[in-house]
């Protein structure tokens, strides 16, 4: 396993690149309506590229087709933009985007419900949220990566969700992937030591019911095995001698 720290300068570039993924995805959300199609994000995503004239980090990566991953509903991760993907009301929506700017790469997902949230949907939105944050909580220095897993996985299952172990988070810089892998589940006190400069992405994956999850013929979309709701929140976050940097939250 190879470990890179970061400078300050260094962080202080990978938080433009996730101000920009921000301020991509709020532009996306807000368009996430009835009637819409997750093809219609992709472009809204593709235009905002250009205005901020910056790179996509998911086109192309081992040849993904779009720059969004749009997952609807019982999609976990990795739903492929499709213009017969039209949105309708009540439906939940995991937004996933990356970029790189000046050669340093942000990403950062969030999950949103398409008009008002209301019941399981408006649920497993609120904890997933909850457990990124549960999650950041622990990326101080000195703690040890399993520790942020154990923190997530600690707070969905007393909810009654599960935690997918499938899909994990990971290092980031200057690469969209970078070591070490940070799972939403582990035990405390184990596991990679955290250091100043260290910068990882936090992406807990939460389901209604099983853990379980298959990819589709595709060889991207990953659903829950047994078809019940998915939700995904990821921040890009610095350990730092002050205490967690969420770089891609303005």
């Amino acid at each position: 396993m190879k470990i890179y720290l970061k400078t300050p300068d260094e962080i202080k570039r990978l938080r433009e690149a996730n101000l920009v993924v921000n301020a991509i995805l709020d532009s996306v959300e807000a368009a996430c309506v009835p009637g819409a199609s997750t093809w219609d994000l992709d472009q809204i995503a593709a235009r905002e590229i250009r205005r901020h004239k910056v790179t996509s980090a998911f086109l192309g990566y081992h040849d993904y087709p779009a720059v969004l991953c749009t997952s609807v509903n019982e999609v976990v991760v990795h739903g492929i933009p499709r213009k017969h993907g039209v949105l309708k009301q009540g439906d939940l929506i995991g937004i996933d985007f990356g970029c790189f700017k000046n050669g340093y790469c942000g990403d950062s997902a969030r999950t949103v419900v398409v008009g008002p949230a209301e019941g399981k949907v408006s649920e497993i939105i609120d904890i997933t949220r909850k457990s990124l944050e549960a999650g950041i909580a622990q990326a101080v220095v000195g703690n040890r990566i399993e520790d942020i897993g154990y923190a997530v996985q600690s707070l969905v299952e007393a909810k009654g969700y599960s935690v997918v172990k499938q899909f994990v988070g990971h290092g980031i810089g200057r690469a969209m992937h970078e070591d070490p892998p940070v799972p939403n589940y582990g035990r405390q006190g184990r596991g990679w030591r955290l250091k100043p400069g260290l910068v990882i992405a936090i992406e807990p994956m939460v389901n209604a019911g099983s853990d379980e999850v298959e990819v589709l013929e595709d060889n991207w979309t990953a659903v829950t095995k047994d078809r019940r709701l998915s939700a995904h929140f990821e921040h890009s976050v610095a350990v730092t001698d002050d205490g967690p940097f969420v770089l891609s939250r303005p």
